[in-house]
């Protein structure tokens, strides 16, 4: 029945809540080390552009933890005990998928054009951004030599990018999960209300 197991939902409320919070840590972490490829401190214009999206700080990060705070308080007592409750869990759910969504955006689009680097003599240009998707550097790793300075920018764009794409599809999922679990939970507490209304009617 559609207007049952409100306990299932708000404990399903309460553990995509719990879910969330590590997954916003590690993306902003993620993004963070972003700035510093290699462990090393460069000047901002010597930093991948994709960095400055901020879409593990913001997009995965302060965005999920919105509705991961909401979720977790609606986790408890009276879970989504009126209707406004219900509204801003799915809004801030939403906005939770939206981040999640730019996250993957930009992430796929840092892995796909690659690092700024130094490919010799101090210039700093991005050698695999005009790649085809065939001949796409992550495919031929004997193109990475290119890349002179910072070391191992690559493979550390590659790691850290590809975590932050793992974790903004994680966190879109969740979210898209608790909005239909806060439309149902609306839909719900409306039929209760109406049966309780006709029942008094009788």
């Amino acid at each position: 029945m559609m207007c049952t197991g409100k306990c299932t939902k708000c404990t399903c409320t309460k553990c995509i809540g719990i879910a969330l919070l590590p997954l916003a840590i590690c993306a902003i972490i993620s993004n963070l080390l972003l700035y510093f490829p290699n462990g090393e401190v460069l000047e901002a214009s010597r930093i991948t552009d994709l960095v400055w999206f901020f879409h593990g700080i913001l997009g995965a990060g302060i965005l999920v933890f919105l509705p991961a705070f909401m979720m977790l308080g609606a986790g408890g007592a009276g879970c989504h005990a009126n209707k406004c409750g219900m509204v801003l869990s799915v809004v801030f759910a939403a906005l939770g998928a939206a981040g999640g969504v730019y996250c993957v955006i930009i992430s796929s689009l840092g892995l796909i054009s690659g690092p700024l680097c130094d490919i010799g003599d101090e210039i700093y240009v991005y050698p695999f951004r005009n790649d085809t998707l065939a001949d796409n550097y992550l495919l031929n790793q004997t193109t990475w030599s290119i890349c002179k300075k910072p070391e191992n920018v690559i493979l550390w764009n590659i790691v850290l990018f590809s975590l932050l794409l793992a974790i903004g599809t994680a966190e879109a999922v969740l979210c898209l999960i608790q909005v239909i679990n806060g439309l149902i939970g609306f839909l719900c507490g409306s039929c209760l209300k109406k049966r309780k209304t006709d029942i008094a009617g009788m």
